[in-house]
């Protein structure tokens, strides 16, 4: 990733809005869904972050567990060696993520949730907001719960330093 501005650039946002929804499984059959919002405040600019995010070898720094990515719209990644995998839908530099993301505890037929990553500059860092959606019904609040305990805590930590 190049360059490094002192902030983000205005982001236009956008909501996948819902909590709870439907999704077409492989085959056509429509699937129950759930989605969440979680946001932290992260000590460092959103253009470290964003960067951070899509790098492969800092996102596994930051996480504690192995990662892989191709940070361009259409590149696959992984995390936590394996366990997550996606790919990129929409990149827009330092202000949001759009991926399609999905664990090895996905029912077989299901299709990918959606992630997406909102980068707000704040005075001293980023506000955080992680919008997940689509998610298979019953794993929604588990889910939540390790964006919190796997991601936030440890990436407010690692910015820290």
């Amino acid at each position: 990733m190049h360059g490094s501005p002192l902030r983000a650039p205005d982001c236009e946002t956008r909501s996948l809005g819902g909590v709870r929804g439907d999704a077409t499984g492989s085959g056509g059959s429509v699937m129950a869904t759930e989605s969440f919002e979680v946001s932290a405040f992260l000590p460092a600019p959103p253009w470290r972050v964003y960067e951070a995010w899509l790098d492969g070898t800092e996102h596994g720094a930051f996480t504690g567990g192995p990662a892989t990515s191709e940070p361009a719209v259409g590149g696959a990644f992984t995390a936590w060696d394996g366990y997550i995998q996606g790919k990129n839908l929409a990149l827009e530099p330092y202000c949001r993520i759009l991926q399609s993301w999905r664990t090895t505890e996905f029912p077989p037929r299901s299709p990918d949730s959606r992630l997406e990553v909102l980068l707000d500059a704040q005075e001293g860092g980023t506000h955080l907001t992680l919008r997940h959606s689509e998610i298979p019904e019953g794993q929604g609040e588990s889910y939540k719960q390790g964006w919190l305990e796997f991601y936030f805590e440890p990436m407010q930590q690692y910015f820290a330093t």
